[in-house]
């Protein structure tokens, strides 16, 4: 077989993935094996990169949706001259090494998304490619194609049995994605042995009927895969499915096909037949052929060309559309075009009562016309989410221009999608939904917080309050459980201003996710959260009103629950009580401050504090301290209009008063 350069190249990939598996002691061989066909044909006859510089805004992006094949895309990012020295995947799976157990975004060079948590690779594709179609419809000019090129992946079994695979796949289809191109590696076995256990459904069948342009090839011919993905990038109104027929640990005497070879190392005995087999040195684990290298090596000097290529269109684009080369500079760094914050909105106690998830569609409609890559929508409730960008189209295929988008009810789907629309670069996303439903999207908004994606979430009904459509769509442990996933910023703004100020915060960050927590109901819009609005909602928590001298009591309250502890404030002020009314709109964001700033808002020596907020109680101790109180509901809601729960879980300004007061002692 050696004597077949290309097949020494896919041989190459194939021991690679081996010998890494085998050396950390744990890992997954099969996939690798069995796809280093496919691969070898994708990475050097279609793939158009750059290794010397991974970020190349052009570039096609390439998605290694089952991640747990993982030495599968390291080996092919060492052979192609990324970044990534030969002595990294000796140290795979091992602490601090760029070879973690599944590719992390931001870690190793040349990994286009997080992956392992299977389906979410699959969906981040999806995103990725809206995302070319949208930048090449709002800024490519004839002769000027800066936007033109392909996103691919290679998915699994398990990938598409997940259900937010569906969910995309469904969308993609609808869309019309073009430029698309998925590898199925179809080998029929997953970890519990046959697929045929539990997937017997026609897969192929399936992706036609979504819409897609299917084909089945044998996954071992590098003629057929190379004819297959030909045909897939001739298509002009259909994402591709290449079902590439395969064998798990493709070349091992013992373990081909086997369940076994899935996810564990084949063992010395079984690699030495393997590679014996193959015509392998037996004696030199991770050797690389230097007639192979060079293959692959080719890849540096075709990216360099490929871009040198496209910097010169770039620089005449400048020449010619000078506007739009700045907007484009500016948002291909990450940064919001100069000024726009003073397109925020503010509001006047007249402008009120107003829910906060109206005053976010007010901020949204005036912001983008100064943010024209500012893109996303709703899972099928932008009327109740105030999601709509009403000077602007809807994106649907022959209108990719569009920046409303329909996720359809695909909460899941919608995530995995805005992570990967990130991903691209060059756009600022956000997606709604009723906080409730933030439960079916939770892997993905966990995986953003993962890789530090700056998405937007806006999930309104954000309480009990919601009222009438009852427990089931009334969310009460979802911020605290939203709370709780590291490096996710979760804002619950008290009036229309913090909402504004709100936004500004989510805009501004670029290191992670922010979940804004709106209101159904209408709420006062305060004269005094107008001072430094966007300052005190970025420290988190703040003064709202205060006592003369030091307080007797603090009460601490988020979203609607500030309007009740404001009302409940005047109500113990004429009992002579000395009360402080803190705003914590964001907990994170308040735990992020100097100790110093936090002890101005909540003094040490105050203990009598209370914390109030339509949810479950288990987060706000280490604000309220053991002698403190906390005013929630730990329970499960109930149908009925707004009011009448609110008096029934006593949420009502004499209530909060009385237990004030009880707290004090009196």
């Amino acid at each position: 077989m050696t004597d077949n350069l290309d097949q020494l190249c896919v041989n190459t990939i194939r021991t690679l993935a081996m010998d890494g598996v085998q050396k950390a002691k744990s890992g997954h061989p099969g996939m690798p094996m069995g796809m280093a066909d496919a691969t070898y044909v994708l990475w050097t006859r279609f793939l158009v990169h750059s290794p010397s510089d991974p970020q190349w805004p052009n570039r096609d992006r390439f998605v290694l949706s089952a991640g747990h094949g993982s030495m599968l895309l390291y080996s092919l990012l060492h052979l192609t001259g990324y970044d990534l020295p030969l002595d990294e995947l000796k140290r795979f799976r091992q602490l601090d090494s760029l070879t973690p157990g599944h590719p992390e975004y931001g870690l190793t060079p040349g990994v286009e998304t997080t992956t392992g948590p299977l389906g979410q690779g699959f969906a981040n594709g999806v995103g990725m490619a809206i995302a070319e179609s949208f930048l090449a419809a709002t800024f490519n000019r004839p002769d000027f194609p800066l936007f033109d090129h392909h996103t691919y992946a290679i998915v699994s079994d398990g990938d598409l049995m997940e259900g937010v695979s569906h969910e995309a796949a469904s969308l993609a289809g609808h869309l019309g994605l073009r430029k698309l191109i998925y590898l199925y590696d179809d080998n029929e076995i997953s970890i519990e042995g046959s697929t045929d256990l539990a997937f017997t459904e026609d897969v192929l069948a399936r992706f036609r009927a979504y819409g897609w342009h299917v084909q089945e090839v044998d996954g071992h011919s590098l003629d057929a895969v190379d004819a297959a993905i030909r045909a897939a990038q001739a298509e002009q109104d259909r994402p591709s499915l290449i079902a590439c027929r395969t064998h798990i640990a493709y070349g091992a005497p013992n373990m081909q096909n086997s369940a076994e070879a899935h996810g564990a190392p084949l063992g010395v005995e079984e690699i030495r037949l393997t590679k014996e087999a193959l015509g392998w040195p037996t004696d030199e684990p991770f050797h690389i052929p230097d007639e192979a290298l060079a293959v692959f090596r080719h890849a540096v000097e075709q990216g360099r060309t490929a871009q040198a290529k496209w910097t010169d269109l770039l620089t005449r684009y400048r020449v010619a559309y000078p506007e739009e080369a700045v907007l484009l500079d500016t948002l291909l760094a990450g940064e919001l075009p100069e000024g726009w914050q003073e397109a925020l909105p503010t509001f006047d106690a007249g402008d009120g009562p107003m829910a906060t998830r109206k005053a976010s569609g007010n901020v949204l409609n005036a912001i983008a016309p100064v943010l024209p890559t500012l893109i996303g929508g709703s899972a099928d409730l932008a009327p109740s989410n105030n999601t709509q960008l009403k000077s602007c189209l809807a994106f649907q295929c022959g209108a990719e221009g569009g920046r409303n988008f329909h996720f359809g009810v695909r909460e899941h789907g919608m995530g995995s999608i805005l992570n990967g629309m990130a991903l691209h670069g060059g756009l600022r996303v956000y997606g709604g939904t009723f906080l409730v439903f933030s439960d079916y999207m939770r892997p993905s908004v966990r995986v953003a917080a993962l890789m530090g994606l700056p998405v937007v979430y806006i999930w309104t009904h954000d309480s009990v309050w919601l009222g009438e459509d009852g427990p089931t769509h009334q969310p009460v442990e979802h911020l605290a459980a939203l709370r709780v996933i590291p490096n996710l910023v979760v804002i619950r703004p008290a009036d229309a201003n913090e909402t504004a100020a709100a936004w500004q915060v989510a805009l501004e960050r670029r290191d992670g996710p922010t979940a804004l927590a709106l209101t159904r109901q209408s709420l006062p819009v305060m004269d005094e959260s107008r001072r430094d609005a966007a300052e005190t909602v970025a420290r988190g928590a703040y003064i709202l009103a205060d006592a003369s001298g030091t307080p007797d009591v603090i009460l601490i309250a988020t979203g609607s629950e500030v309007a009740l502890a404001l009302a409940a404030r005047d109500l113990l002020t004429q009992q002579g009580i000395a009360v402080r009314v803190v705003s914590m709109p964001s907990m994170e964001l308040f735990d992020a401050q100097p100790q110093s700033y936090r002890d101005g808002v909540l003094p040490p020596d105050v203990t009598a504090r209370m914390g109030i907020e339509a949810g479950v109680t288990s987060v706000w101790h280490k604000y309220v301290g053991t002698a403190g109180d906390v005013l929630g509901i730990d329970r499960f809601g109930a149908s009925a209009p707004y009011k009448d729960l609110m008096k029934k879980f006593g949420f009502t300004p004499e209530a909060v008063a009385e237990r004030a007061l009880r707290l004090l002692g009196k």
